[in-house]
């Protein structure tokens, strides 16, 4: 343990300090995939006029809308699925590092009560003295 100099309050802080940046990166995230969608779906087509009342031509790929798309949304939901896993990454990656330090502060703290405990039993331990002449020593304690 030497060398490390952990002020538990300082850790507190700076964890709560980063899990309201993490609440506000969350509240980002949904916002920026609401403001997408909206941009999406008012971006309209090619078509004149902006809005496309007749039947979509062809299938249409498992898991995508039946309204059509223009160009403009496409592009936003290209941009939205690579940003996702960024995002995504981001997140759990500063939970779990905000864990990480958190649960490094108690392993620290517990180490410390540890040593406090082992020094108090070692203190209340009765001393274990050579005398002269018993067990073929000269003295000299243990």
């Amino acid at each position: 343990m030497t060398g490390w100099d952990i002020s538990p309050v300082g850790v507190q802080a700076a964890l709560t300090t980063t899990g309201e940046a993490g609440g506000d990166l969350d509240r980002a995230a949904t916002t920026l995939l609401n403001d997408l969608m909206s941009a999406a779906s008012s971006a309209g087509t090619v078509v004149p006029g902006g809005q496309f009342s007749g039947p979509l031509v062809g299938p249409v790929a498992p898991g995508r809308s039946r309204v059509p798309t223009g160009p403009v949304a496409a592009a936003l939901a290209q941009y939205l699925s690579e940003r996702q896993k960024k995002l995504a990454f981001m997140a759990r990656r500063t939970a779990e590092s905000v864990q990480g330090a958190a649960e490094a502060t108690r392993a620290y703290l517990h180490g410390d009560l540890e040593m406090a405990a082992e020094a108090q039993r070692n203190a209340l331990k009765p001393p274990k003295i050579d005398m002269p002449g018993t067990g073929g020593k000269n003295g000299g304690g243990a």
